[in-house]
């Protein structure tokens, strides 16, 4: 009955050993710190834990920026959607361009959603399955740890049982009988009171000695496959990382890619009107055609992009510098290296280069006085 408030599988001798085995490395770590015990030290090992920890902690960090990463990536895409739909909604369902819209909206979702998925299938699961092994692998280190010191405790407990039963010469050394029981037994009866004597000391050492063996095969059977993990899971991180970031960078590179290769709206030359049609509505929808194209080269492009104006014509010095002319629209970009940028000069091309010619357009550098941001 009294081992039924225990808990499923729990007895009252099992939780009684458990706290004998507590106090027992508790004594032996005081011993040790007080150095009155030797302690078996590894420095290769303890080298490895500190590997293992560190190695650790940082692919913990990397999990969570990766996924913040993600989360980062799934809000672009939201924000992609909302504002497709809103370009797709500013259109009348007549215009003969609203079909094209719909499939550049459906288009621009997929790909957002494949690349999506993609980070995760290849970079925060495989993330997720690196990381998984680590507190199976931490949690045999402490176990490793706490069986060493219960080698140790078996070691120290070995040699004190030896060292107290042996004498100078090595023999067997016999206590005499203090006890008035003891004192008080036939001289016939001393015999039999030292042979007893004989084997409570040889049981005492047995049990020593078998207590050691246990503890040491118990400790360098987890010590051994930790001394064959550790080295291999602290060399396994450069492959993981490089192989799953080229990865990632390869989806992003084709994502993008993709996203290039996406139609810019309804092109009103290629598109052919029935007789009645060809009236002022001919007029009206090849201008909403010309808006449209517009406001898609705007959501991929000028959205990141700075504008400026000409104000006074130029003329170019030098092969390098842009052409201009009053009234032109520049696109302002960055300078491949930022160090070749000289002080009241930008780099740029103009829209109407652009919006034909798109990255093979001619870029240049300007005057900045030359130009007014819109």
């Amino acid at each position: 009955m009294a081992e039924m408030g225990m808990g499923k599988g729990v007895t009252a001798g099992k939780l009684a050993s458990n706290v004998q085995k507590k106090l027992t490395r508790a004594q032996e770590k005081v011993m040790q710190k007080l150095g009155k015990a030797d302690e078996t030290r590894d420095v290769a090992f303890e080298e490895g834990v500190i590997n293992f920890n560190k190695q650790y902690t940082e692919g913990s960090k990397l999990q969570k920026d990766l996924r913040a990463y993600l989360a980062a990536v799934q809000t672009m895409h939201e924000s992609s959607k909302n504002l497709q739909e809103c370009l797709s909604d500013m259109y009348e369902p007549e215009w003969y361009g609203k079909d094209d819209v719909d499939s550049i909206v459906e288009d621009t979702d997929v790909l957002w959603t494949d690349f999506h998925q993609k980070l995760v299938d290849n970079a925060l699961i495989s993330m997720d399955t690196y990381l998984g092994q680590f507190p199976d692998i931490k949690s045999r280190i402490a176990k490793r740890d706490r069986k060493l010191v219960d080698y140790d405790s078996a070691r120290h407990n070995h040699s004190s049982t030896n060292k107290g039963k042996k004498g100078k010469d090595g023999g067997i050394k016999i206590t005499k009988p203090a006890s008035l029981l003891e004192r008080a037994t036939p001289v016939w009866a001393q015999g039999i009171l030292s042979a007893h004597n004989i084997a409570q000391s040889n049981l005492s050492r047995n049990q020593a000695e078998d207590e050691l063996e246990r503890a040491q095969k118990v400790f360098e059977e987890i010590n051994e496959d930790l001394q064959e993990e550790l080295p291999s899971l602290w060399n396994s991180r450069v492959g993981f990382y490089v192989s799953t970031f080229q990865s990632m960078a390869g989806f992003e590179e084709k994502f993008h890619k993709e996203m290039g290769k996406l139609p810019r709206g309804a092109d009103p030359a290629n598109h052919t009107l029935s007789p009645d049609t060809l009236t002022d509505t001919h007029t009206h929808t090849q201008t909403q055609g010309q808006e449209y194209h517009c406001l898609i080269e705007k959501h991929y492009y000028f959205l990141h992009r700075v504008q400026v104006t000409t104000m006074h014509d130029y003329a170019a010095n030098d092969s390098d510098e842009l052409e201009m002319k009053a009234g032109d629209i520049v696109l302002v970009v960055a300078f491949d290296n930022p160090e070749e940028q000289d002080e009241g000069w930008l780099m740029g091309m103009k829209q109407e280069d652009w919006i034909q010619n798109k990255q093979s357009a001619l870029k240049g550098v300007f005057p900045e006085n030359f130009t007014s941001r819109l």
